[in-house]
């Protein structure tokens, strides 16, 4: 079993790294599913539960 991040900004840098998600976000309505934001929200959630 590995170690969880405590940083959802870390997870969120290690998916840009990887091409997951878009460093820029671009602001568009609705929110694309790259988009940085969404994914340190979901970072945020994950590490909450």
């Amino acid at each position: 079993m590995g170690k969880k991040p405590k940083d959802p900004r870390k997870v969120v840098r290690k998916l840009m790294k990887a091409g997951k998600v878009k460093k820029k976000c671009c602001r568009s309505t609705p929110r694309c599913k790259k988009c940085p934001v969404l994914a340190l929200k979901k970072a945020k959630l994950d590490l909450a539960a």
